[in-house]
């Protein structure tokens, strides 16, 4: 029987793995030669990152956790290296598949190649053009080595194309993070927040920040709250902090009563947030393509992304990493002249069954 072995480590890779497994448990169950086995490089290690996750979009159990959390970008690359190779010396398989942009991405990419093993990477061919950021470094290795890519867009193929790869080997497929929200509208969760805070649907602002050159300068994120604090008319502004981020709010001193932090909340309750919020401002890729499918216009605090079909076809702005920006924004939000999302080709909600239908063509042909 055909086997691929599926990584995931970090929050965002759990939205995109989960609608696979799924792919791939309908397409055994219709009598397709194909398994899989789940790894977790515990790479996110907090259960709100992490273990809520597996229960909530019904993931089963992984095969193996490697335990890989912590420690720096080569300290937790390596260690997940180590980890994934010891894995595959005791598990054959017949092509490792990864997802998305983090570090357990590209280290098992190279532990894969470096053992034989053909590699497919679901979302290849992002690029922000921003060497700067580590999930971009990730991009380009992991692409480099990939056999076969699984794309969300256009401009996703041309990125691929322009560093030459095998156009038979490139497919668009959709965006399997799409999958899983789709597939989940009609199970979301009201978290506590709504009533501790208040909120009121279209009536609130949702608030997410965890990239270095937002979160790391205190001045700088100090600064950008202010701004949003000063310009948001007093609407509630809900603010679900990632583990990095806190760190950095115990330097500022803000306090106002229309600004409600949390803790990271789990992704039923999350998407609840944000499809009911009046608008999201991120630095998160993934919640630009959430916020555009849902229609809620988008401010993204980065200045490029590899995501560009977000703003080209979605409700999604770049607005850049001056916290300066972020006034003339909301007024244009507050005056009701924020663009209108539109349709995203193959963002419907079938991406992961046209992904593992390649897999299991491509694994015939192979064998």
């Amino acid at each position: 029987m055909t086997h691929i072995t599926l990584v995931a480590g970090a929050r965002p890779n759990f939205m995109k793995i989960a609608p696979i497994i799924r792919a791939v448990k309908q397409a055994k169950g219709q009598g397709q030669n194909i398994n899989y086995s789940l790894v977790h490089t515990g790479q996110h290690f907090d259960r709100n990152m992490s273990g809520r996750f597996f229960e909530e979009l019904n993931i089963p159990a992984p095969d193996v956790n490697l335990g890989a959390g912590g420690g720096s970008h080569a300290m937790q690359t390596a260690a997940i290296m180590v980890g994934f190779e010891k894995y595959l010396q005791t598990h054959l398989t017949d092509l490792v598949l990864v997802v998305g942009d983090v570090n357990s991405t590209m280290a098992c990419a190279i532990v894969a190649k470096k053992m034989n093993l053909p590699v497919a990477h679901v979302e290849g061919g992002l690029r922000s053009g921003d060497r700067t950021m580590p999930e971009e470094i990730n991009r380009i290795v992991t692409d480099s080595i990939t056999d076969y890519f699984f794309t969300t867009s256009k401009k996703a193929n041309e990125n691929l194309l322009q560093e030459g790869a095998d156009p038979d080997h490139i497919f668009l497929v959709g965006n399997t993070m799409i999958d899983t929200l789709l597939s989940n509208l009609s199970r979301l969760r009201k978290p506590l927040i709504w009533d501790t805070a208040g909120l009121s649907e279209k009536e609130f602002l949702l608030l997410t920040m965890h990239r270095p050159a937002n979160v790391d300068q205190i001045q700088k994120l100090e600064s950008y709250l202010r701004k949003i604090l000063a310009h948001s008319r007093g609407m509630p502004i809900v603010f679900p902090v990632h583990p990095r981020t806190r760190e950095r709010l115990q330097s500022v001193s803000i306090e106002s009563p229309n600004l409600f932090i949390t803790e990271p909340l789990g992704y039923l309750e999350f998407i609840y947030l944000l499809k009911h919020a009046k608008a999201v401002i991120t630095d998160s890729g993934g919640v630009t393509e959430e916020a555009s499918v849902l229609e809620v216009p988008c401010m993204t605090l980065r200045d490029s992304t590899e995501r560009p079909e977000t703003i080209e076809l979605g409700t999604n702005e770049l607005l850049g990493t001056e916290p300066s920006y972020i006034p003339p924004a909301l007024e244009k939000l507050f005056a009701g002249i924020w663009k209108q999302g539109g349709e995203l080709p193959f963002w419907d909600g079938r991406s992961a069954e046209r992904i593992v239908d390649h897999l299991i063509h491509l694994l015939q042909i192979c064998a």
